[in-house]
């Protein structure tokens, strides 16, 4: 196994410095790390150092990548003569919102998806709501406004921000009906290969986690879970483990998640 890193801007032969904890962690305990520029992704020139072993399964740890990114990210991995963990259909299905929702309606607020240019006041108010969680196919908006709202008038107000701050809209808008939830309470848990594996020694994995492990066909994602206020305990979001945050987690404790 070989972990993936992007480069420093300055330095392409060393990590960014937001990972470089991960990237000693890995190297500690054993595992091979190389790195890559992103920014070079589609110029054609993009290098990964240290080469990789033919032999070797690549996984990536870093910044979300737009699908025809990663796409490029694994055609200069493949180059080199190596495979990835995650295949570009296996990094889709966990990184948008509208491959993994039907898979557990069950365990998950309701949602509605929608396009950006959709009369989305009045598909609000249909629906008939008290509150609504706004984000794309990806991110939610976490400055300016939010993304929680009580009134369908004010989507126009969270959908205009959203644009500012990120650029664009990736996918299109996912509206999720908001539920009582006791935000103290939100955990982030790991998949590998179908095993779910827990950040803290003292806490056990959930019974929900473990389904999510059974429905959701990827080799490695986060599912995110947090517990109502009467103590129903639902996922809030699952992402690719590749570009998840290792929020409530150690390097340490990440790495080892792979050595067991």
């Amino acid at each position: 196994m070989r972990f993936l890193f992007p480069s420093d801007y300055f330095n392409p032969k060393k990590g960014d410095s937001a990972y470089l904890e991960q990237v000693a962690c890995m190297q500690n305990a054993g595992f091979a790390t190389s790195v890559i520029s992103l920014d070079s992704l589609g110029s054609g020139s993009s290098k990964i150092i240290p080469v990789p072993t033919p032999d070797s399964k690549v996984v990536y740890r870093g910044w979300m990548l737009s699908p025809s990114d990663y796409e490029l990210l694994i055609s200069v991995v493949e180059s080199t003569g190596p495979g990835v963990l995650t295949s570009k259909t296996e990094y889709l299905a966990t990184h948008y919102l509208t491959n993994w929702y039907p898979l557990i309606t069950d365990l998950t607020p309701e949602t509605k998806f929608y396009s950006v240019d959709d009369d989305l006041e009045s598909e609000l108010n249909q629906l008939g709501w008290n509150g609504f969680f706004i984000k794309d196919y990806v991110k939610s908006l976490k400055t300016s406004v939010g993304s929680m709202i009580d009134k369908p008038s004010q989507i126009k107000t969270v959908v205009a921000q959203m644009q500012k701050f990120r650029g664009s809209i990736e996918g299109g808008i996912c509206v999720r009906r908001i539920e009582d939830f006791v935000s103290e309470t939100e955990r982030r848990y790991f998949v590998v290969s179908g095993k779910a594996a827990k950040g803290l020694p003292d806490e056990e994995v959930p019974e929900i986690v473990c389904e999510c492990a059974k429905r959701i066909r990827s080799q490695f994602f986060s599912v995110d879970v947090i517990e109502r206020r009467d103590g129903t305990k639902r996922i809030v979001e699952i992402g690719d483990g590749q570009v998840s945050d290792i929020v409530g987690w150690t390097a340490e404790r990440f790495t080892q998640l792979w050595v067991e």
